[in-house]
């Protein structure tokens, strides 16, 4: 089987997870500089099989698009114009910052651990890409 990577987008820097390669575990990859974050991903499908990238969707409480949406979607289309086979889907992301915090409360980190926010970005996109994993458990 093949891996699903996720990512946490963001202006600045994306936070990048990714399944082991039976589909059940989702773990940080890592934080990438968001305009180093098309190479990067190129690089790690070239290295590793990938069956599908999940884009954290940024909407807001009030359903719209947040906006950030703006800086996602270009960036989709050079994706899935350098990938034209790979499927890429948007995973709600509206609660994982606040989740990816009180992960990191729950994990006992320090303040200064919890003030990192590429940390921050990389739990966010393993938070996006776990809840992925149950919800298509639950459909299975």
């Amino acid at each position: 089987m093949s891996r699903i990577l996720a990512i946490d987008y963001g202006r600045k820097r994306t936070g990048i997870a990714v399944s082991d390669p039976l589909q059940m575990i989702a773990n940080g990859l890592t934080t990438v500089p968001t305009h180093q974050l098309l190479s990067f991903i190129l690089d790690y499908v070239s290295k590793e099989p990938v069956e599908r990238i999940l884009v954290g969707l940024p909407k807001q409480m009030n359903n719209e698009m947040s906006e950030n949406m703006q800086r996602i979607e270009p960036f989709v289309r050079s994706l899935k114009k350098k990938l034209p086979d790979m499927p890429v889907e948007y995973v709600d992301e509206r609660f994982t910052s606040v989740l990816a915090h009180r992960t990191m409360l729950e994990a006992g980190l320090k303040k200064k651990d919890r003030q990192n926010k590429a940390l921050v970005d990389e739990i966010s996109a393993t938070i996006i890409l776990q809840s992925y994993l149950e919800s298509r458990g639950m459909r299975g």
